[in-house]
Formats: structure tokens, sequence, C-alpha cells
């Protein structure tokens, strides 16, 4: 397996007096596709924007090539090769769908075309919509916007929180067939994501949150095999 690419040691995320995230750790290698599952509130969205900087950690430490993270400002962690695709997609919605797009090259000295059209190859509901304006699209189509909006700067690490949240069923695995590819194409990938199943299909290694803690890691084969994980995320009783 290749070196470790991003870490995260010992992580402690605060709202006010409440911990979020107590304390931790965990790494993704090159190449791989890592995905963190865990119920609602039990931190999965706040260590992905803590790893962009949109919030700040207490304590501990997040290393991206060697480069630590926590002191430095949300747009210097773009310009480092990591873009996120946020819950909630959060597209603009009085912007066109290409407009959308070429905001997330933001950090580029100049919008590369082909990685605009890498985009619309891999969601080609995106070209035949790229005048149309982002608040008309389905959740399905405003998701694949918000995930091509993020390639768009290129990145080295992918963030990805929850892409299948309120998304019908067939879109879905057009998004999770995407992702697949996106990865192929040699963008590690940090996957945050409700459907269980799903992600440990798509995803070679795993962390399950629990309470700002982390309960459970391993392989992907390890973690469908887990009683916890079936009970938990599953709905399989035992």
């Amino acid at each position: 397996m290749s070196d470790v690419l991003f870490e995260i040691k010992d992580l402690e995320v605060s709202y006010g007096s409440i911990a979020a995230i107590k304390g931790i750790s965990l790494e993704v290698r090159k190449g791989e596709i890592v995905t963190i599952l865990g119920a609602n509130g039990a931190g999965k969205t706040t260590t992905m924007r803590t790893i962009s900087q949109l919030l700040k950690a207490k304590s501990g430490s997040i290393n991206f090539k060697g480069q630590e993270l926590t002191k430095l400002a949300a747009h210097k962690i773009v310009k480092l090769g990591i873009s996120h695709s946020p819950e909630g997609r959060r597209v603009f919605g009085i912007l066109t769908v290409e407009e959308n797009l070429m905001l997330g090259a933001f950090t580029q000295k100049k919008m590369d075309r082909d990685v605009l059209e890498w985009v619309y190859k891999l969601f080609p509901r995106l070209k035949e919509r790229r005048k149309q304006l982002a608040g008309t699209l389905s959740g399905g189509e405003q998701q694949m916007l918000a995930i091509g909006r993020a390639l768009m700067s290129k990145p080295e690490l992918l963030l990805l929180d929850e892409p299948s949240l309120g998304i019908a069923p067939i879109l879905v695995k057009e998004i999770f067939k995407e992702i697949k590819e996106i990865s192929k194409s040699g963008v590690t990938v940090l996957l945050v994501e409700q459907n269980a199943k799903a992600a440990l299909k798509l995803a070679d290694r795993g962390y399950v949150l629990d309470v700002g803690k982390i309960a459970l890691s391993g392989t992907s084969a390890e973690l469908l095999a887990s009683e916890k994980v079936q009970e938990a995320y599953l709905g399989k009783k035992h």
C-alpha cells in the first residue's frame, strides 16, 4: 500500500463547552477511498469541516503531505490540494451550472477546460444543463454539481460529505459509480456517508464514529462482517 497522504492525530473540536470530537486519529493513504460512518451527531461533518478549516480544532494535528493544516486559512487548504463537497450541497442557486463549476476553479490562475470537460464526462447531466440555474436542478443533479465544483480545483484529496443524502436511489447509484471513477483517476477520497452498506462496498477502509470517538476501524470487508456494524447501520439483528 502506498504512503500516508493525510493523517489526523488526537483531534479535539468543541462547540463552546460541548466536545464534538474527542481525540480521534485516522489516516488516508494515497489512492484510497476511506469512509467515516456514524449516527447523526457522531461528529462526521464536524470532522470534515475541521479538515477544511471551516471550524478550528481545540487541539490535535491534521497533516496533509507533511504540512500541518490547523493554523491555515480555509482557502489555503484548497490551494494545497484538498477540496470539499459539503453536506447539503450548497450550490449557488442563482448562478448557472457552468458558473458554479467555474467558481470551483477559483484557486487556479486559469480555469482548465480539460478539467471542465472531464467533469462533464463524469456527469453528462451537468453538460446538458450547463446554462440552467443551479437552483432549478433536482437534488441529485445538485449533488453532481457540488462534486463537480469540488473537482474543478484539481484536488489530490476529495472530501465528500453525505453525497447520497435526500437523493433518489437511482441517482445515488450513478453518483457512487462516478465516485469510483474519480478514485480511478488518481484522486484520493475521504467519504462521510449515511448509507453504510453503499459506502463500505465502495471504500477500501472505514472508521466508525460514535459520539465524537472512533469506535471501530478496519477494512470494508471487516466492517461489513462486524456484528456491531450490522446491528447499528445495516439493520441486521443477531
